[in-house]
């Protein structure tokens, strides 16, 4: 039999599935109705806030046209790789909900509403990068694609790419909090981007807990070691394609800066450096650093296991 306190667990997740599908119904948005609006990029427009950018702090020795013009490129990549990380993630809820497809159908509803909710993230995303090309210069390559690396992630064990999924949801927290700050530069479009991706993504954090926990609950100690070298491991494939993806901005960024100055190779080497500084940063450092993320990991890992995964995010400065 079932303790008590098992059936009060059960019973207190159910309802917090269920407060998501409340949410998702009241906040639901259509991406032509309520983002785009048909509305377009300016060619001034910034995208990206400057907490996101590192541009401002870094490059000083840049024009503010040539800052402008970097904030773009990495706002096109920003449109990118949120389309190639919500690949893996709406293809690995659709895993997980087959453990409620004869169980806990609140459950399972909130995630098929989750997965929707993501490939509708994906379309968003694709349509802001086609945006963003019609008013860039010809020659941006986004490097990773987005079946292969799906593929390498869902290769690692489901407790690992829950956890990652969990960092990718509360980055989006952290970006939208810093899109609201005043700034008349940055595009209104990209701004309501910021809202709209937000007021979905918050909601699936939520999930993301549920499922991990749930997940953990399976794992004997010696799987649960597995799985932290799975999310190193995961962790450092993503930095090995922000890696990538820094090259090429600025080899585009060199190809098409708008003035004529010529930087010398230090110049050029802190360029691809600030890149993927900022790419850490979106990406792995601005969810890892959360204080939820924080708390959830370490009350399923023991203190050495955290001690792997601080020396891993350690040595991606």
């Amino acid at each position: 039999m079932q303790s008590v306190q098992t059936v009060s667990s059960q019973a207190t997740s159910t309802l917090r599935y269920a407060r998501c599908i409340e949410n998702s119904k009241r906040i639901r948005w259509d991406i032509d109705r309520d983002v785009i609006r048909q509305r377009e990029f300016g060619a001034a427009d910034k995208f990206l806030p400057d907490g996101l950018t590192l541009l401002q702090e870094r490059l000083a020795f840049l024009s503010s046209g040539e800052r402008r013009f970097l904030n773009r490129i990495q706002g096109r990549t920003y449109a990118s790789m949120f389309g190639l990380l919500e690949r893996f993630v709406g293809a690995k809820m659709l895993e997980v909900s087959r453990d409620h497809w004869l169980g806990d159908q609140v459950a399972l509803e909130a995630l098929v509403r989750f997965t929707d909710e993501e490939l509708k993230h994906q379309e968003l995303f694709r349509r802001i990068e086609g945006l963003a090309a019609r008013c860039m210069p010809a020659g941006y390559l986004f490097v990773p694609e987005p079946n292969t690396v799906a593929q390498f992630v869902l290769g690692k064990c489901t407790w690992a790419v829950l956890a990652l999924t969990c960092d990718v949801e509360l980055v989006t927290q952290v970006h939208y909090r810093e899109s609201i700050a005043v700034d008349a530069e940055i595009s209104a479009l990209f701004k309501d981007v910021f809202l709209f991706h937000w007021k979905e993504e918050s909601q699936h954090a939520v999930l993301d807990e549920l499922e991990w926990q749930r997940e953990d609950a399976k794992l004997t100690p010696e799987e649960r070691d597995a799985a932290v070298d799975d999310l190193i491991a995961l962790v450092a494939g993503i930095d090995g394609l922000l890696q990538l993806q820094a090259e090429a901005d600025s080899a585009y960024f060199m190809a098409n800066k708008p003035q004529a100055g010529v930087l010398d190779a230090g110049e050029v080497e802190t360029i691809r450096k600030t890149l993927l500084a900022a790419y850490r940063w979106q990406y792995i450092h601005s969810g890892a650093g959360q204080a939820r993320f924080g708390e959830l990991l370490t009350g399923l890992i023991t203190p050495a296991q955290g001690q792997r995964i601080q020396a891993a995010l350690a040595g991606l400065q």
